[in-house]
């Protein structure tokens, strides 16, 4: 007997196309009598209060009202809920029953890009977001020379962050990340793929076997212009388990910050510059990795909902992976190198939303457990940062108070290490925790463990 139409149905949930070509997505009012029909269904249920600021701002609103439901908002408040929601997808994953194949049909994350998509056609976004939102370019400018200095100098400068404060909306409190001079592209430019002198490269790896298993590593702008260290470890450890590492030809950002702000055209645009190269190596029998959850979750999911029939965005994303499920396939086939040098003791991890909607489980607590003497406390709570909510002013208040729980539960745990799989994440949540423990991403600890990077490095 079929139970889809039934609140907690049996049958998998599953991801419509988001059908941006279609003239019927770009139709405000038809997007309003949508948003009506979204918060009908999610005022009658409210699980989802605890997740983000979106929700107690939705049901506020329902309940301020006169009639004290929907239809007593006014249609021009609908957007203040859309400004909340930064796509974490964790109300579709966690705790959603209406979500496909039930008869409602719910998807509250892409109404909500929806929402912004058409804001942003309008032209209803602030140049801050379009600003923020640039990492390849803002990455590109900070990590010259000269800029560099300033940029990272004026990160920490009272007076300039007031300034832009008040001038950009960017909190004066934020943790904004510095940049590098260095980018990790740049660090390791041997490694660029290069089809034309694949068996000279070849001949130059004396370290890797010649069969050995082959990924590109998509070095993400964070990566690549911030935290350059997390793509040393992603090398350091893949090579170490006598794994080839290719970077692309070229790359660009991925395109979810892009997505989030609504700017469809540019995410389109990032598709077309990365897949040729990323297909590319994926054709010569290599896998994709990246250290940024987020990334890996625009390769793997958002850019084969946007264009289900391109056959060469499909391919990238069945090649595309999360390091730690990667690496945890390779143990399950009795690959993977476990002779680990340290203990790692307990670890406080807080899984990033955009692994979680990976589906992938928890791979990353179950590499690092096989380290003798760890054990890793899973956190499945949102940070709250997402990469721009949480350094812009009106909404840092609200961030914060959404990463409080993680905070808590690190508090109490005392671990010996704490991080996150999202590096902007453990950021946000370090800044919050306010101690001197500084968080650490799991792609370090490995290294750590391997004893191929120092414990105080």
């Amino acid at each position: 007997m079929a139970d889809q139409g039934r609140e907690g149905g049996l049958d998998a949930p599953t991801r419509h196309p988001l059908n941006q070509n279609d003239p019927k997505f770009w139709d405000e009012s038809d997007l309003n009598k949508e948003l009506e029909r979204v918060y009908d269904i999610c005022h009658g249920c409210r699980r989802c209060v605890s997740l983000c600021n979106a929700f107690p701002v939705l049901f506020d609103l329902v309940d301020e009202s006169e009639t004290m439901e929907v239809d007593g908002i006014d249609v021009a408040d609908y957007g203040k809920v859309v400004d909340q929601c930064y796509l974490c997808d964790l109300c579709y994953l966690t705790k959603c029953p209406y979500v496909p194949p039930h008869e409602w049909n719910l998807d509250f994350p892409h109404v909500m890009l929806r929402a912004k998509a058409i804001n942003f056609k309008k032209g209803d976004t602030k140049f801050r977001d379009n600003l923020i939102t640039s990492t390849d370019m803002i990455g590109k400018l900070a990590s010259t020379p000269v800029v560099n200095a300033m940029v990272n100098g004026g990160n920490k400068n009272r007076l300039i962050r007031s300034a832009l404060d008040k001038t950009l909306g960017i909190h004066r409190d934020a943790n904004l990340p510095e940049y590098t001079s260095k980018p990790a592209r740049k660090q390791h430019a041997a490694l660029i793929f290069d089809p034309a002198k694949a068996e000279e490269q070849e001949a130059q790896k004396e370290e890797v076997a010649e069969d050995a298993p082959r990924v590109t590593l998509f070095t993400t702008c964070y990566c690549n212009y911030n935290e350059t260290t997390l793509a040393d470890s992603v090398i350091k450890i893949f090579q170490h388990n006598n794994i080839h590492v290719d970077l692309a030809t070229k790359e660009h950002c991925c395109g979810m910050p892009k997505l989030e702000l609504g700017d469809l055209k540019t995410v389109e645009m990032l598709k077309d510059k990365n897949i040729p190269a990323l297909y590319e190596t994926v054709m010569a029998g290599n896998d994709i990795v990246a250290a940024i959850p987020s990334c890996v979750l625009m390769f793997k999911q958002e850019l084969p909902l946007m264009f289900p029939d391109d056959e060469k965005v499909q391919a990238v994303a069945a090649a595309f992976h999360d390091p730690f499920k990667y690496l945890f396939k390779l143990h399950k086939k009795g690959l993977l190198n476990t002779d680990f040098k340290n203990p790692l003791g307990n670890i406080s991890y807080h899984v990033a939303c955009h692994q979680r909607v990976q589906g992938i489980g928890p791979k990353t607590k179950q590499v690092l457990e096989l380290v003798e003497e760890t054990t890793v406390k899973n956190i499945e709570r949102c940070s709250g940062h997402d990469g721009t909510y949480g350094v812009k002013s009106e909404t840092l208040e609200f961030a914060n108070k959404i990463a409080r729980p993680v905070v808590k539960q690190i508090k109490q745990q005392e671990p010996d290490y704490y991080g996150s799989d999202c590096p902007i994440a453990g950021k946000h949540i370090e800044h919050n925790l306010d101690t001197e423990q500084k968080a650490i991403h799991p792609l370090d600890l490995l290294c750590i463990a391997y004893g191929i990077t120092d414990k105080g490095a």
